[in-house]
């Protein structure tokens, strides 16, 4: 008797991507939580506005394309996009700028392309960029964190803000919004004052931003449980981090009233968040070991240099998709060997 056999491989796997995006979800929990307490309730209302938009987008995208909704809405991936987009935008930001920018990011980056596993580059890194060079003064009026904002507004007061653009009597704008650390550091110095100086600064604190180095501290610890679980190998976080590392090290002791310590820039911004969970990306990343190597540290290269030398405050969004053009070179020139070669021949 004959019984249908199908085709190979036989053994299932113990990873599909609906385990891994879970698996980032719950990494990204410490990380979140430490920006909700610092910042605020549009943290988690930025949060549910590009998982709605980003559900509603996908659906849309998929009828288009005649592919079936289920397992592609079910599968997590755009979640973990619209989580990484919301946590990179202004806590009290505007409800149509996470809905414009997790659209942007799927049709455009995603969608486009083929959908998941064929995208050129990280959609909530391309939605971000979009927000960030079509909306920069929304995108840059970001709530002071908890200590030294003079108010704070509840999650009522926020979602009447967000959605209506109005703050409750006897609550002021300047009391709840200010200028980043690295807003901060680059205006500053732009204006010739030292980095002495500039640490001066309610925003700033013996590590990094207030409440900017707990969000940092907050990634690293969800980035470690991935390493554990191997959801991510060690070579981009480490090597990108490394690279960055060095270059701001380097500079700071090359002239320390002028550039800022490697601690400062570490634990500022986003290069922990882009370090484990976003240029981990497995699609829009180097896949060779070599390759990954290359890749990571020509991000921290770059957000270095955009850090530094341009016109942006934090570099990691376009560091990121600059090697994401990148990364198709790198892995044709760094192929992984053959079984079975040996290296003389």
């Amino acid at each position: 008797m004959r019984f249908p056999t199908l085709a190979s491989p036989h053994i299932a796997p113990n990873n599909d991507v609906s385990r891994l995006m879970k698996q980032v979800l719950l990494a990204l929990i410490p990380g979140t939580l430490a920006a909700i307490y610092f910042f605020g309730w549009g943290v988690l209302l930025n949060i549910l506005l590009t998982v709605a938009a980003g559900l509603l987008t996908e659906a849309v995208m998929l009828a288009l394309r005649h592919r079936p909704l289920k397992p592609f809405l079910s599968d997590g991936s755009v979640l973990v996009t619209a989580w990484l987009l919301a946590v990179c935008l202004p806590p009290l930001a505007p409800w149509w700028l996470p809905v414009v920018g997790i659209s942007f990011a799927l049709v455009f980056a995603k969608h486009l392309y083929g959908g998941l596993g064929y995208n050129l580059f990280n959609p909530a890194m391309v939605g971000y960029a979009v927000l960030l060079v079509s909306f920069p003064k929304e995108m840059t009026q970001w709530g002071l964190p908890q200590g030294v904002a003079a108010q704070a507004l509840g999650f009522v007061d926020s979602a009447m803000y967000v959605f209506s653009g109005h703050l409750p009597a006897g609550v002021a704008w300047d009391g709840l919004s200010g200028a980043t650390p690295l807003n901060v550091y680059k205006t500053d110095l732009g204006q010739g004052a030292a980095w002495s100086s500039i640490q001066q600064h309610s925003v700033f604190s013996s590590l990094g931003g207030v409440g900017w180095e707990w969000v940092a501290l907050g990634w690293l610890l969800g980035g470690v449980w991935m390493l554990w679980q191997r959801v991510i190998t060690w070579r981009i976080p480490v090597s990108m981090l490394l690279s960055f590392t060095l270059l701001t090290l380097a500079f700071y002791l090359y002239d320390p009233t002028h550039f800022a310590s490697p601690l400062f820039h570490l634990l500022s911004g986003g290069a922990m968040l882009g370090a484990f969970f976003i240029a981990t990306d497995p699609v829009s990343s180097a896949t060779t070991a070599r390759g990954q190597l290359i890749y990571g540290a020509g991000i921290g290269v770059l957000v270095f240099v955009i850090r530094g030398f341009a016109g942006f405050p934090d570099g990691v969004a376009f560091a990121v998709l600059l090697m994401n053009i990148a990364a198709p070179l790198i892995d044709h020139y760094t192929p992984a060997r053959p079984f079975g070669r040996k290296k003389h021949e």
